[in-house]
C-alpha cells in the first residue's frame, strides 16, 4: 500500500511536468494509441486495481513505481533528492529501484511501466482494447451523425427547391389560364351581353352574373377541346413513329411535342385575341370620339397586414372606416393636376368586403378626397340604371357602343359618364393588404366603392390609403 500511495503522488507530479508535454510524445504510437495516452490508461488502471483485481509482489511494486518516478522527473539526481530517515526502508528500496533505471528517458520509462504492467496482469491488455473500441464506436457514431445530419440538411435544400419549383410552376399555368381566359371572355362578350340583355332586360347586375356564367362555361369547354386537339395530334405523331423503336426516342418526342403544342396552341390564341382587343379597343375609340380607352389596372397584395393597420391608425394613412352591414363607402378621389397615377391599398378586421374601382369622367368640383355612405351599390351619385357606363377595357361591359351613347345621351342630362375599372368583387382582404394602382385615363373623379350590401349581420372595420405619383 505504501507503493500505491507514491504512485498516486507520481501521478500527480506527471500531471503537473512540463517536459512530459512535448510534440514527440503524441506522435510515438504503442497499441494503436499515442503512447502518453495509453500510459495515463495503465497508470488508471494500476490505481484503480492494485489489491483489488491484481495482486502484486513487493519488488514488483518497487519496479512499476520506479518508472513513474522515472516518467514523472527523469534519471535520479541523489544531489536534488531530499535526505531519507534513518529507519525509511521502504524509502531506501524506491530510491535503489529508481537508481536501477540508469539514464533511460521518460518516453522508454512509459513504455517500460506499460511493458511491466502488461506482463504481471493479462487484464490490462483487454482494457485497453475495450476503452479503444468505446473510442471507436464513439467517434463512428459521431461521424454517422455528421452524415445523417449533411444528407438531412441536402434532403431539406432539395425538398424547398422543388416546392419552389412547383409553385412557380403553378403561378405560371394560373398566369397562362387567366390571360387566356381574359382574351376568351373580351372575344365573347358582345354576344353572351346581348343575350343576357334578352334574357334579364333592365336589370344589368343579373346579366354580369349571367355573362360570367357563359364566359366561364365558354373557357372549359374551349379547353376541353384544346386537350382533345392536343390528344389526337399525340396520337397522330405516336402513329407516324417507327414500330420498330418501340417507345424509346419516339414516346419522349411525342410527348414532349404534346405538351409543346398546347403551349404554343395557347400562346397563339392569346396573341390573336389580344390583337382582336387591341383592334376592338381602337374600333370604339374611333366610334365614342369622346373618351379614351381606359387601361387596366394593376392589383396585388402585400403580407404585412398588422404594420399596414398600425400605421393608418397612426395617422399615416387616409383613414379608418366602419362600414355597417348592407352599406356601401365610396371613397371619391378626384385626379390632381400634378400627378398621372393613383395607388390604393386597404385592408379590413376579421372579415372580407367588396371593392370596384370606378371613373367619373370630367373635371371635378373639388381637389379633396371625400367619402360617401349609402345603403346600397345603387348611389345616386354613382350609377343609375338609366345612367350610362363606358367599360372601356372591362370584362363585365365591353367596349362603347356609338348607337348606345347617342340613345343615352338625352336620359343623362348634366350626369357625367361613369367607366367601370375594375369590377366590384368580395376581396380576403381580412389576410392580408390588397393594393394596386391605375394610370390617369384623363380629368375626372375615381370612385372607390368597399361594398357591405351582402352582409346582413356583420360590419366592418376599413383600413385605407390613397395617393398619386408623378
Amino acid at each position: 500500500m505504501i507503493a500505491t500511495d507514491n504512485l498516486e503522488l507520481s501521478l500527480n507530479d506527471l500531471s503537473i511536468d512540463d517536459g512530459l508535454a512535448n510534440a514527440n510524445s503524441n506522435k510515438i504510437m504503442k497499441w494503436n494509441l499515442p503512447l502518453k495516452e495509453l500510459y495515463k490508461f495503465a497508470c488508471g488502471f494500476y490505481k484503480e486495481k492494485s489489491g483489488k483485481a491484481i495482486h502484486l509482489s513487493y519488488e514488483d511494486n518497487l519496479k512499476l513505481v520506479a518508472f513513474t518516478q522515472q516518467a514523472a522527473h527523469g534519471p535520479l539526481d541523489l544531489m536534488k533528492a531530499p535526505p531519507l530517515g534513518m529507519f525509511d526502508v521502504i524509502g531506501k528500496d524506491r530510491r535503489i529501484a529508481w537508481q536501477q533505471l540508469g539514464t533511460i528517458t521518460k518516453l522508454q520509462a512509459m513504455e517500460g511501466f506499460i511493458d511491466l504492467l502488461d506482463r504481471l496482469c493479462p487484464l490490462f491488455k483487454p482494457y485497453v482494447e475495450a476503452i479503444k473500441k468505446d473510442k471507436e464506436e464513439k467517434a463512428r457514431l459521431a461521424e454517422q451523425d455528421q452524415i445523417q445530419r449533411t444528407e438531412a440538411q441536402a434532403a431539406e435544400k432539395e425538398r424547398l427547391e422543388e416546392q419552389r419549383r412547383i409553385e412557380d410552376e403553378k403561378n405560371r399555368e394560373e398566369l397562362q389560364r387567366r390571360q387566356l381566359q381574359d382574351a376568351l371572355n373580351q372575344q365573347t362578350y358582345h354576344q353572351f351581353k346581348e343575350y343576357a340583355e334578352i334574357q334579364f332586360p333592365g336589370n344589368p347586375e343579373q346579366q354580369a352574373v349571367l355573362i360570367r356564367q357563359l364566359q366561364n362555361e365558354h373557357y372549359h369547354q374551349y379547353m376541353q377541346q384544346l386537350q382533345a386537339q392536343v390528344a389526337t395530334n399525340y396520337a397522330r405523331l405516336k402513329g407516324d413513329a417507327d414500330p420498330e423503336e418501340g417507345e424509346n426516342p419516339s414516346t419522349v418526342g411525342a410527348t414532349g411535342a404534346g405538351a409543346n403544342e398546347l403551349g404554343e396552341l395557347t400562346n397563339s390564341t392569346t396573341k390573336e385575341n389580344s390583337q382582336f382587343e387591341f383592334k376592338e379597343q381602337c374600333d370604339s375609340d374611333n366610334d365614342s370620339g369622346d373618351y379614351a380607352v381606359i387601361s387596366p389596372a394593376n392589383m396585388w397584395t402585400k403580407a404585412d397586414i398588422k404594420l399596414f393597420k398600425q400605421e393608418v391608425m397612426a395617422g399615416k394613412g387616409d383613414g379608418v372606416i366602419r362600414v355597417n352591414h348592407g352599406d356601401t363607402v365610396t371613397v371619391k378621389v378626384p385626379t390632381h393636376e400634378g400627378g398621372s397615377c393613383l395607388f390604393w391599398e386597404f385592408a379590413t378586421d376579421s372579415y372580407d368586403i367588396g371593392f370596384g374601382v370606378y371613373f367619373e369622367w370630367g373635371k371635378p368640383p373639388t381637389t379633396e378626397v371625400s367619402v360617401h355612405i349609402s345603403e346600397s351599390d345603387e348611389d345616386d351619385d354613382t350609377i343609375e340604371e338609366d345612367e350610362e357606363v363606358i367599360c372601356a377595357e372591362d370584362l363585365e361591359c365591353g367596349p362603347v357602343q356609338s348607337s348606345q351613347t347617342s340613345s343615352t345621351g338625352s336620359a343623362l342630362g348634366s350626369r357625367n359618364p361613369i367607366s367601370i375599372i375594375i369590377p366590384i368583387y368580395r376581396r380576403e382582404c381580412h389576410q392580408e393588404v390588397y393594393a394596386g394602382s391605375h394610370s390617369y385615363p384623363g380629368e375626372g373623379t375615381y370612385l372607390l366603392k368597399f361594398d357591405n350590401s351582402y352582409s346582413l349581420w356583420r360590419p366592418k372595420t376599413l383600413y385605407y390609403k390613397v395617393f398619386y405619383t408623378r
